[in-house]
Protein backbone atom coordinates (compact mmCIF):
# COMPACT_ATOMS: atom_id res chain seq x y z
CA UNK A 1 0.00 0.00 0.00
CA UNK A 2 1.37 3.41 -0.91
CA UNK A 3 2.06 6.18 1.57
CA UNK A 4 -0.52 8.29 -0.25
CA UNK A 5 -3.21 5.66 0.34
CA UNK A 6 -2.25 5.45 4.01
CA UNK A 7 -2.62 9.20 4.36
CA UNK A 8 -6.02 9.07 2.63
CA UNK A 9 -7.18 6.36 5.04
CA UNK A 10 -5.93 8.38 8.03
CA UNK A 11 -8.13 11.29 6.94
CA UNK A 12 -11.17 9.15 6.18
CA UNK A 13 -10.91 7.67 9.68
CA UNK A 14 -11.39 11.21 11.07
CA UNK A 15 -14.66 11.99 9.26
CA UNK A 16 -17.22 12.50 12.02
CA UNK A 17 -20.36 10.38 12.14
CA UNK A 18 -23.20 12.16 10.36
CA UNK A 19 -20.87 14.16 8.12
CA UNK A 20 -19.46 13.63 4.61
CA UNK A 21 -16.51 14.84 2.58
CA UNK A 22 -15.31 14.53 -0.99
CA UNK A 23 -12.46 12.92 -2.87
CA UNK A 24 -11.27 16.40 -3.86
CA UNK A 25 -11.35 17.78 -0.31
CA UNK A 26 -9.22 14.86 0.86
CA UNK A 27 -6.77 15.41 -2.00
CA UNK A 28 -6.50 19.13 -1.20
CA UNK A 29 -5.89 18.44 2.47
CA UNK A 30 -2.96 16.22 1.44
CA UNK A 31 -1.48 18.97 -0.71
CA UNK A 32 -2.35 17.10 -3.90
CA UNK A 33 -5.36 19.03 -5.18
CA UNK A 34 -5.27 17.36 -8.60
CA UNK A 35 -5.31 13.85 -7.14
CA UNK A 36 -9.00 13.36 -6.39
CA UNK A 37 -9.12 10.38 -8.77
CA UNK A 38 -6.25 8.77 -6.90
CA UNK A 39 -8.20 9.29 -3.67
CA UNK A 40 -11.12 7.52 -5.37
CA UNK A 41 -8.89 4.61 -6.30
CA UNK A 42 -7.66 4.41 -2.71
CA UNK A 43 -11.27 4.33 -1.54
CA UNK A 44 -12.07 1.54 -4.02
CA UNK A 45 -9.45 -0.63 -2.32
CA UNK A 46 -10.14 0.46 1.25
CA UNK A 47 -12.51 -2.43 1.96
CA UNK A 48 -9.63 -4.87 1.36
CA UNK A 49 -7.15 -3.30 3.77
CA UNK A 50 -9.31 -1.25 6.14
CA UNK A 51 -12.72 -2.94 6.38
CA UNK A 52 -13.93 -0.72 9.25
CA UNK A 53 -13.02 2.57 7.61
CA UNK A 54 -16.08 4.86 7.22
CA UNK A 55 -15.64 4.93 3.44
CA UNK A 56 -19.38 5.52 3.02
CA UNK A 57 -18.78 9.11 4.17
CA UNK A 58 -16.76 9.96 1.03
CA UNK A 59 -18.78 11.17 -1.97
CA UNK A 60 -18.13 13.14 -5.13
CA UNK A 61 -18.02 16.95 -5.30
CA UNK A 62 -21.77 17.14 -5.92
CA UNK A 63 -22.71 14.85 -3.04
CA UNK A 64 -23.39 11.87 -5.30
CA UNK A 65 -22.78 8.32 -4.06
CA UNK A 66 -20.41 7.47 -6.89
CA UNK A 67 -18.64 4.74 -4.91
CA UNK A 68 -21.82 2.90 -3.93
CA UNK A 69 -21.09 -0.17 -6.06
CA UNK A 70 -18.13 -1.00 -3.77
CA UNK A 71 -20.44 -1.64 -0.82
CA UNK A 72 -21.36 -5.28 -1.09
CA UNK A 73 -21.67 -6.17 2.58
CA UNK A 74 -24.73 -6.38 4.78
CA UNK A 75 -25.48 -2.67 4.28
CA UNK A 76 -25.14 -0.57 1.18
CA UNK A 77 -23.69 2.95 1.14
CA UNK A 78 -27.08 4.66 1.33
CA UNK A 79 -28.17 2.56 4.30
CA UNK A 80 -24.94 3.28 6.18
CA UNK A 81 -25.40 7.02 5.63
CA UNK A 82 -29.06 6.94 6.63
CA UNK A 83 -28.15 5.10 9.85
CA UNK A 84 -26.10 8.19 10.70
CA UNK A 85 -29.00 10.54 10.01
CA UNK A 86 -27.86 11.58 6.54
CA UNK A 87 -30.73 11.77 4.10
CA UNK A 88 -30.18 10.52 0.55
CA UNK A 89 -32.47 10.91 -2.43
CA UNK A 90 -31.71 9.56 -5.92
CA UNK A 91 -28.16 8.65 -4.82
CA UNK A 92 -27.44 12.21 -3.68
CA UNK A 93 -26.85 13.61 -0.20
CA UNK A 94 -29.59 16.03 0.82
CA UNK A 95 -28.34 19.14 2.66
CA UNK A 96 -24.87 18.37 1.33
CA UNK A 97 -23.43 21.81 2.12
CA UNK A 98 -24.58 21.64 5.74
CA UNK A 99 -23.15 18.12 6.21
CA UNK A 100 -19.86 18.74 4.43
CA UNK A 101 -16.75 18.16 6.56
CA UNK A 102 -13.56 20.02 5.62
CA UNK A 103 -10.60 17.74 6.36
CA UNK A 104 -8.16 20.63 6.29
CA UNK A 105 -9.95 22.24 9.24
CA UNK A 106 -9.31 19.15 11.38
CA UNK A 107 -5.68 18.43 10.49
Amino acid sequence: MSDFYSRVYDIVALIPKGRVTTYGAIAKSLGAAKSSRLVGIAMNYSHLTHPHLPAHRVVNRNGLLTGKHHFTGEYNMEQLLEQEGIRVKNNQILDFDALFWYPKDSL
